[in-house]
């Protein structure tokens, strides 16, 4: 082994171990191998940029743009709508109804997309049934992924293979090539789910929404999710109170005290005797910066007992816990909403502060659960990071600007969910339009590939489908430089001889037992690799691999090419392995075990019938 091939291995371990120490974003990782690829002299400058003008990068690109433009007419959208209408209340219906539907979608969209889009309509149609939303979210998730097993297009690693094909001047794989083995796969997942897998599923999200009957979550039931049962109290400012004329930012109680005030009515005595009007008596005043205190006011604090009490010391109030299941606690305008970042939001590694939250949305975070924790102190400097679950409290009309924020949040607990306007739904026909026939020149090769989705990305934004703006937002920036920066380290293997090793290594192992051992272990250690780093990075690193052994065991590449697409799309097990995991994590309630334990047996079903089907539609 020459100085070179220990090099570009050494760098690719190293590369390996950041991805799975979940340290540092995965598109920074690959660039730091791809610096360190050029600082060695491993790879001339021409050689490691290359990734970023390959035309599976500008492809990946223009799809997530045409993936964005289904989104914002609503396309998506109004098929989860539909399924709220045909949804009924049976455990065994709603699961297979959402994971087809789910699965649909995703062999179109991305499946991040496609989840955001379906996760606050499957909540919804959880709650109608009376059913845990814990029940159908892993189901959600596991349909996605085995959508994007259904066409070209479907999923990064379907891509991927196909390119590897192209860049060996072979015939890549067809738009459809993928749908029959994709099908197969989905109706195993389906049936497995709506048989065994649903019983391992928990209950543990509640099944309800609580006792509040517009559908929001009420304060008896945040309590108990959120710990708030001796954080929640009630105090009324007296005539002669010192807080009389001040504003809440001049009084700052949550950045120096860590208390939040959750809502502002009027007393009731105060009503009675004249003192105030009933503009307040059970609604909130407009909770923010600028609210101004007057005497008569009541005020719903959350904090701690004792800082509660330094105030109450400080300004003479009088201060009694809140009993979570007493009626009336919250204004009648007030509600409360669970809203979780998606994996592109701008939220991300913001603070609430720097986002200046309540101000742009005319609400509040009142607790963040985290890593199955909760926390409330100190929010306004708590930085945001995907996978968080916000709570949020504010005016009922004020969760329509949130709402209206589909590329930054998921908001849950909405009885807006299923009834909520796209923003650009008269030009859903449009958008639809500029899909199929995207499909139709994809399907029959009438141009390259890159060429069809280019156009259709840059028409979703002539005819209005999206702005530029929606365009990049809705680009994962973090996929597109992952795949342009860790392409080169295949060329980087082959230069120096080390994917030669490798591949014999693998032949070595697995060839004596014949082409149909070599795809089996291909599955296993792509499926395996997929838990724990990108699966687009993935099938980059083995589909080279694959290839070559193909070669060495003179067999047609095509079944093992195939065979490592499917395996990179079954990150079923760990709630990290893919971003749609990390997404239901909290809304589910979910933990580790769960989702190792429905994953697995998921992957080994996926295993056998790919052993059985792949090499029957595409023979050795």
């Amino acid at each position: 082994m020459g100085t070179d091939t220990l090099l570009v291995f050494v760098i690719l371990a190293a590369t390996v171990a950041l991805f799975v120490s979940d340290r540092l974003r995965l598109d920074l990782v690959a660039l730091m191998s791809l610096l360190a690829l050029l600082l060695t002299g491993i790879l001339t400058p021409a050689q490691a940029l290359a990734g970023f003008a390959d035309p599976l990068v500008l492809m990946i690109a223009g799809l997530f743009v045409v993936s964005t433009g289904l989104f914002q007419t609503g396309i998506a959208a109004r098929l989860g709508r539909w399924l709220g209408r045909v949804a009924g209340t049976s455990e065994v219906r709603l699961i297979a109804l959402v994971m087809v539907v789910t699965a649909v979608l995703s062999g179109f969209m991305s499946s991040t997309g496609t989840v955001a889009v379906m996760l606050p309509v499957v909540v919804s149609l959880a709650w109608r049934a009376r059913i845990s939303p814990s029940k159908l979210l892993i189901p959600l998730t596991m349909a996605s992924l085995l959508g994007g097993m259904m066409t070209l297009i479907g999923t990064p690693p379907n891509l991927v293979a196909s390119n590897q094909l192209v860049a060996q001047g072979m015939p890549g794989f067809g738009f459809f090539a993928f749908t029959p083995l994709g099908f197969a796969m989905l109706l195993i997942g389906l049936v497995f789910m709506v048989t065994i897998g649903r019983h391992w599923l928990p209950s543990r999200a509640p099944s309800t929404p609580g006792g509040d009957t517009e559908g929001q979550l009420s304060l008896a039931e945040l309590s108990a999710q959120y710990e708030l049962p001796t954080r929640v109290f009630r105090s009324t400012l007296p005539d002669d109170s010192p807080l009389a004329g001040r504003t809440l930012q001049e009084l700052g109680w949550p950045e120096r005290h860590q208390v939040q005030v959750l809502a502002i009515d009027t007393e009731p005595d105060a009503v009675r005797s004249h003192r105030r009007s009933r503009r307040h008596l059970e609604r909130s005043k407009s909770i923010g910066p600028a609210t101004v205190l007057e005497p008569g006011d009541r005020l719903l604090l959350q904090g701690q007992r004792a800082s509660v009490d330094e105030i109450a010391a400080a300004y003479a109030l009088s201060v009694e816990p809140v009993d979570p299941n007493a009626e009336g606690v919250v204004p009648r305008n007030l509600g409360f909403v669970e809203v979780l970042p998606t994996p592109r939001s701008r939220w991300l590694n913001q603070t609430l502060a720097e986002l200046h939250f309540r101000d742009r949305f005319g609400v509040q975070v009142v607790a963040v659960r985290r890593d199955g924790a909760t926390i409330t102190e100190g929010l306004a400097r708590l930085t945001i990071r995907f996978g968080d679950t916000l709570l949020v409290e504010g005016p009922r009309k004020a969760f329509e600007l949130l709402r209206r924020e589909r590329l930054d949040a998921v908001v849950l607990a909405d009885p807006g969910a299923l009834e909520a306007e796209a923003p650009r739904a008269e030009r859903a026909p449009i958008a639809l339009a500029i899909m199929i026939v995207m499909l139709v020149v994809m399907t029959f090769a009438w141009v390259p590939n890159v060429v069809a989705v280019g156009v259709a990305a840059v028409l979703m934004v002539l005819t209005g489908c999206l702005t530029m703006d929606d365009a990049y937002r809705g680009i994962n920036w973090e996929a597109v430089v992952l795949i342009a920066a860790i392409l080169p380290m295949a060329t980087a293997l082959e230069i120096t001889g080390g994917l030669q090793l490798a591949v014999d290594a693998l032949v070595a192992g697995l060839g004596p037992l014949g082409p149909l051992a070599m795809l089996a272990g291909l599955f296993v250690l792509t499926s395996v690799a997929s838990q724990v780093i990108s699966n687009t990075a993935t099938a980059v690193l083995l589909a080279p691999i694959a290839f070559q052994a193909a070669l060495l065991l003179d067999v047609s590449p095509y079944p093992l090419l195939m065979t490592v697409a499917l395996a990179a799309s079954t990150a079923f097990a760990t709630p990290v392995a893919s971003p749609v995991n990390t997404l239901v994590l909290g809304p589910g309630q979910y933990r580790f075990g769960d989702f190792l334990r429905v994953g697995v047996v998921l992957q080994l079903l996926v295993l056998a019938a790919t052993v059985v089907l792949v090499p029957i539609l595409l023979p050795f």
